[in-house]
């Protein structure tokens, strides 16, 4: 049997009374003891819509308020730099509807763009402002630095190396000779003594040390060696413009440094290094060669005023500032004010 409609104690609540249709409850609730009205409940109306302002359009990511976006962010509607195409500008609310002034229709490229992203090469990054140092003057810097630690090895490894030689000299010696004389046996040959290994470890240990103790505090400090300075180049963390600290300059140098030791190794140690060496050449697009990669460090190039080394004097523009003023009596009488009163 089916219950007729009518106004009915609600069995999920039973301090209210709904509205049954003869299907299902309808219509708001109302308190248990309050008197029905006639009929089933009046209609609820539709939702208002949210009312519309002529508001300013919310700026893009990366914009200000006033809807000019801040200096490197695209403009509203612009495509993002290395974006595939085709493209199509945004669309919805806080952003202009169509495309922009001048826009191909259907999306696709800028005028001037071809398809694909950049028009030819993008820009190449300026880390903290400054522009990558280029391989020709990271280049320069390191043969300056290598050619101070050399001397260094000349004055503390000279009684050392003098000792390999001595050790070595008779046995290449006869090796030449019976070369020359087409003579290409091995037998009898002089060897060179226990000594000679041993010298050779010493030679790698201390030129190893000497090139540590030249360049990790002189990068750690002021990212700077010697041959750096020169040249105008210096050694920056990839995150903020700040001294790299000994143990970022020292995991850098490690990658470069260490595989001396292994010279003796058939010359595994050199190749290893000039791996590292030229990596920057084939590194896009911060050229960081493996050391920098590892310490997570650029090299850039500084600008001419930046360049300063120990006494070096001002520009001439620098020195503008320290000339005493001219007083009245220097000038001629042309540069003086007319006084006032009739004066033709």
């Amino acid at each position: 049997m089916s219950v007729g409609p009518g106004w009915y104690v609600d069995p999920a609540d039973p301090e209210t009374r709904r509205y049954w249709d003869g299907e299902g409850w309808i219509g708001a609730p109302i308190p248990v003891d309050a008197t029905p009205p006639e009929g089933p409940p009046p209609a609820e109306p539709p939702p208002a819509p949210a009312p519309t302002s002529p508001a300013a359009p919310v700026p893009a990511s990366g914009a200000p308020a006033g809807g000019q976006p801040l200096p490197g962010q695209p403009h509203l509607g612009q495509p993002q730099p290395g974006q595939p195409y085709p493209w199509q500008p945004p669309q919805g609310p806080g952003h202009p509807q169509g495309p922009p002034p001048g826009w191909p229709p259907g999306g696709g490229p800028p005028p001037g763009w071809p398809p694909g992203g950049w028009p030819g090469r993008p820009p190449e990054p300026r880390p903290h402002g400054l522009p990558l140092a280029g391989f020709g003057a990271r280049l320069v810097a390191r043969l300056i630095d290598f050619t101070v630690v050399f001397a260094l090895n000349a004055v503390v490894n000279g009684w050392f190396v003098w000792r390999l030689v001595e050790e070595v000299t008779p046995y290449w010696r006869e090796v030449f000779r019976r070369a020359m004389a087409g003579d290409s046996s091995t037998d009898n040959l002089p060897q060179p003594s226990e000594q000679a290994g041993g010298l050779q470890v010493v030679i790698l240990l201390i030129a190893t040390a000497l090139w540590l103790a030249y360049e990790v505090p002189t990068t750690a400090s002021g990212g700077q060696t010697f041959g750096k300075r020169l040249v105008g180049v210096k050694v920056l963390p990839m995150s903020a413009d700040e001294p790299l600290g000994f143990g970022r300059a020292l995991r850098r140098w490690n990658t470069l440094g260490l595989p001396t030791l292994l010279w003796y190794c058939c010359g595994l140690g050199l190749l290893l290094q000039l791996v590292d060496a030229l990596s920057p050449l084939f590194d896009h697009p911060l050229r960081q060669a493996l050391h920098d990669k590892r310490a997570q460090t650029v090299v850039v190039q500084l600008p001419r005023s930046n360049r300063s080394t120990t006494g070096e004097r001002g520009t001439p523009d620098d020195r503008t500032s320290t000339r005493e003023p001219t007083t009245t009596d220097d000038r001629t009488p042309d540069d003086r004010t007319d006084p006032s009163g009739d004066t033709p």
